[in-house]
């Protein structure tokens, strides 16, 4: 009973051992601390809801460009229990669905089981939910979903060391994908989220 929680705990501790041992000097990953800290000003970006229930808190176990599995990516994982109902951040359309995946685990070769929800938005960008559980989304390709609405469960599909939501967005530049920082309507306000600390999803208008 107690081997998968000490497995989980010792994880979680690898992740920040390793984050915090070792600092991401890419010009984007230097950008996107600058602004987690405010010490650049942006308030112009869109504001994005956080991808779980309303009064709900979750912690950041990965942010930007970490040393784990972000070192190339500007995603932000969020650790929740399997099956947490997870919502859209942003309203758009359905444009990819994967939810048949019955694997996951950390280990490289899983990730073709990671089961996920891609949505794209009215201005050139869309955002990517992961490790979503078997089964697990409630949306089809094609559809319009709102800000806020349900559209999947959280799992540990793919290559993942525990259940959680790993969230990015993309922007359409020069023909290709840019991944981008977001920012976040928090219960304390608009933010970057920073790993290490957790947020609440407060009421929305």
């Amino acid at each position: 009973m107690y081997k998968p929680t000490l497995y989980l705990i010792a994880t979680i501790a690898l992740i920040f051992l390793i984050s915090s041992c070792a600092v991401n000097k890419q010009p984007e990953a230097v950008r996107f601390r600058a602004l987690q800290k405010g010490r650049i000003a942006d308030d112009s970006s869109y504001v994005y809801s956080l991808p779980y229930e309303t009064g709900k808190k979750h912690l950041i176990v990965q942010g930007y460009f970490s040393r784990f599995t972000h070192r190339n990516r500007a995603a932000i994982d969020f650790k929740m229990k399997r099956g947490t109902p997870i919502y859209a951040a942003r309203g758009g359309v359905v444009t990819r669905v994967k939810e048949d995946g019955d694997k996951g685990g950390l280990d490289r070769n899983l990730r073709q089981y990671g089961n996920s929800i891609i949505i794209n938005h009215n201005d050139n960008t869309r955002a990517g939910y992961w490790h979503l559980q078997y089964n697990g989304v409630v949306v089809n390709v094609g559809d319009t979903v709102k800000q806020g609405q349900l559209i999947g469960y959280s799992g540990k599909t793919g290559y993942s060391a525990f259940p959680h939501l790993h969230f990015i967005v993309w922007r359409s530049e020069a023909g290709g994908w840019r991944q981008i920082g977001t920012r976040f309507q928090t219960k304390k306000g608009v933010k970057y989220l920073r790993p290490y600390r957790s947020y609440r999803r407060p009421n929305e208008q």
